[in-house]
């Protein structure tokens, strides 16, 4: 089994603190210093393991396309059973190490952020965003709202919230706010 595999599977099977590099070692079928020659810290591992790196895809051009493409993307990814299970350990580990913060964040947050930065400036400039807005709070307002739904509450009709979170972010940063939300089945009313 794959080194990032076995560690998914580990997360979702025994949580975050009863995941080991001994175990992820054992389990892969690999030896403890073979992990770290790749790994410096579990935190590390498990990181690359539960958040993949951005893909060759490209931002959308449409800020209402970006904004909702952001939005479902980031519900499913924090529904994921081992994003879920990772998200308590990564928090305190990269609370208590600094170096560890700047690590982890660079790798996904910041490419993500600096992409969406060139949307919502290309939207301000187009008038479909209002001058001033944040790319760095509409960021953190998905992100913060994603989480929150996905990892707190548990939600399990993600379009519904998906729609439901990029309307307000929509609303807060859109020059005029948008007719309609692209949207997904709206079934359940339990959030």
């Amino acid at each position: 089994m794959d080194v990032l595999v076995a560690t998914r599977h580990l997360l979702v099977t025994r949580g975050y603190s009863a995941t080991s590099i001994d175990l992820i070692a054992t389990t892969a079928g690999v030896s403890r210093p073979a992990i770290y020659r790749r790994w410096s810290s579990k935190a590390q591992l498990v990181n690359d393991a539960v958040f993949p790196e951005l893909g060759p895809d490209r931002p959308e051009d449409d800020f209402v396309a970006e904004i909702t493409r952001l939005c479902h993307g980031a519900l499913r990814l924090f529904h994921e059973p081992a994003v879920r299970e990772a998200m308590a350990g990564l928090l305190l580990d990269m609370r208590s190490d600094p170096d560890l913060y700047r690590l982890l964040t660079q790798r996904v947050d910041a490419s993500a952020r600096a992409q969406l930065a060139d949307t919502v400036d290309h939207a301000v400039a187009g008038g479909a965003a209002r001058p001033g807005i944040s790319a760095d709070i509409i960021m953190d307002t998905i992100a913060g709202g994603a989480f929150y739904a996905a990892c707190v509450r548990n939600v399990q009709d993600l379009d519904r919230a998906a729609t439901e979170l990029c309307d307000l972010v929509l609303r807060g940063a859109a020059s005029e706010p948008p007719r309609k939300v692209l949207s997904g089945p709206r079934e359940s009313r339990n959030l």
